[in-house]
């Protein structure tokens, strides 16, 4: 795709979790317009998507495998999580990272769930779409590379495994692996330290333990692309790759222990940013474009493809003007993009804007949280907040963050209703609310001080958000 297509290098997702990262995917709305605050609160199932735009242009329609832009995967225990990540509290939320290998070279599908899809939507395509007079669209989404859910007991109670076979890791180039650099602790951003807790990584791990989740993860990687191999090979054989514009992009990114911590939920690169690949009639080939574009971008492409009329109020812009070669304007994008995130792991609100070489993140209300800098052209590792050192550019910043929107009251909205779930939750379960809150995936540190915890959230809901404050 790379090669035959255009390369977006600078694509993030509009937020670094699934559902909600989905909801902005589907709707082409920034995060705060569809109120997908975590990954169980997302766009109504009535809503209409570009597909449901692009059917009524006359396109032939098919989705196989992962939407979750109405709801992701969750549980009560990572609802519980997200709603009270405001209560002064420390507790582990997830297992320690860890690896698994099935040792046979020949085990080529680790990931049957994502394969019986492919194989769907492959069939789909002989069957069906070679032979419509009209257009098609499908959609075809994965889980990998997500990690694996993986309930057990005892440390690794709830943790994510990095799972994969021989035959994808003998594919992946161990010594090319880099150990990331980790801040110390006491020098970590404290919603970075809270996300770190949480994700049960602030203990020791060796260099080991970090190659080896890294390394599984690239496999994890390797298994999806051959998933991708097969849609594109499929198309060639059946004399449709070259009329068709094919779109490769993911929800989110994964942190495979950078920054000290695994999964998303975070701003920092691994985890914010997305590939985006698109190749097909009309589009440049071998090109790479270094604008910043985002996932909200998806649907006005796709109506731009299908020659439907650009909404009005979407928060996106189409890509064809910087990938197509039917286009002579080149600077429709705005310079910027913004993503954010209100859920689980990580306790307070927290927005990015990403600029040429800048990224600036805010958090809550931006006093009460320091916010970070970082320059991307100097500092790729993003390990240095330079956010005092340039007044300036923090200022300037900020103000263009709070044109686009007014963050400090998107974030005592989500305080607000965090506390109304939670509370509405906890009715709900009566009597046995002390049971169920003490087994819920943080109840190795609960059961230590369940008193100390259970009065940490009663003053947290007596405690009045107040907006004059903000």
């Amino acid at each position: 795709m790379k090669a035959h297509g255009t390369s977006f290098l600078n694509a993030y997702t509009n937020s670094p979790i699934c559902c909600p990262s989905r909801a902005a995917m589907w709707s082409g709305l920034f995060t705060h317009l569809t109120e997908s605050w975590n990954n169980f609160k997302g766009l109504d199932p009535n809503y209409t998507t570009w597909m449901d735009i692009m059917e009524k242009h006359g396109y032939r329609t098919q989705k196989f495998g992962k939407l979750d832009y109405t709801s992701g995967h969750h549980s009560i225990s990572n609802r519980v999580e997200a709603w009270t990540r405001d209560v002064a509290f420390l507790l582990r939320q997830e297992g320690r990272p860890m690896v698994n290998l099935i040792p046979k070279k020949t085990k080529v599908r680790v990931m049957e769930k994502d394969w019986k899809n492919t194989d769907r939507a492959v069939n789909w395509l002989r069957k069906e779409a070679s032979n419509y007079t009209q257009p098609f669209v499908l959609y075809l989404g994965l889980n990998l590379p997500h990690p694996y859910p993986s309930p057990s007991s005892g440390e690794n109670f709830g943790s994510s495994t990095f799972h994969t076979s021989l035959y994808w890791l003998k594919k992946v180039s161990y010594d090319a692996i880099k150990i990331p650099k980790w801040s110390p602790l006491s020098e970590m951003h404290p919603v970075d330290y809270y996300s770190s807790y949480t994700k049960n990584c602030t203990g020791k791990f060796t260099e080991k333990e970090i190659k080896n989740i890294r390394a599984f993860y690239y496999a994890m990687c390797a298994e999806t692309d051959a998933m991708l191999g097969e849609i594109i090979l499929a198309l060639r054989q059946l004399g449709l790759l070259q009329k068709t514009i094919v779109i490769y992009t993911s929800d989110h990114g994964e942190l495979a222990m950078e920054h000290r911590q695994f999964y998303k939920m975070s701003m920092y690169e691994a985890s914010a940013h997305v590939p985006l690949l698109v190749m097909g009639p009309g589009i440049k080939a071998n090109l790479q474009v270094p604008n910043v574009v985002s996932l909200v971008d998806i649907y006005p492409t796709m109506l731009d493809i299908a020659g439907a009329p650009l909404l009005q109020n979407l928060s996106g812009y189409s890509l064809l003007p910087l990938s197509s070669e039917m286009y002579k304007f080149k600077n429709l994008h705005p310079p910027w993009i913004l993503s954010e995130f209100h859920g689980c792991n990580v306790n307070a609100s927290t927005y990015m804007l990403r600029t040429n070489q800048w990224k600036y993140i805010a958090y809550s209300d931006g006093t009460s949280v320091l916010p970070q800098l970082f320059d991307l052209s100097s500092d790729p590792d993003e390990l240095t907040n330079i956010a005092t050192q340039f007044p300036e550019v923090t200022y300037s910043l900020d103000r263009k963050l709070r044109s686009i929107i007014n963050y400090p009251k998107v974030s005592a909205s989500v305080h607000q209703y965090n506390k109304e779930q939670f509370i509405r939750w906890k009715q709900s379960i009566g009597q046995n609310y002390s049971n169920v809150i003490a087994n819920l995936r943080w109840h190795q540190d609960w059961l230590q001080e369940p008193r100390k915890y259970e009065s940490a959230i009663d003053r947290w809901l007596k405690t009045p958000t107040n907006p004059k404050k903000i």
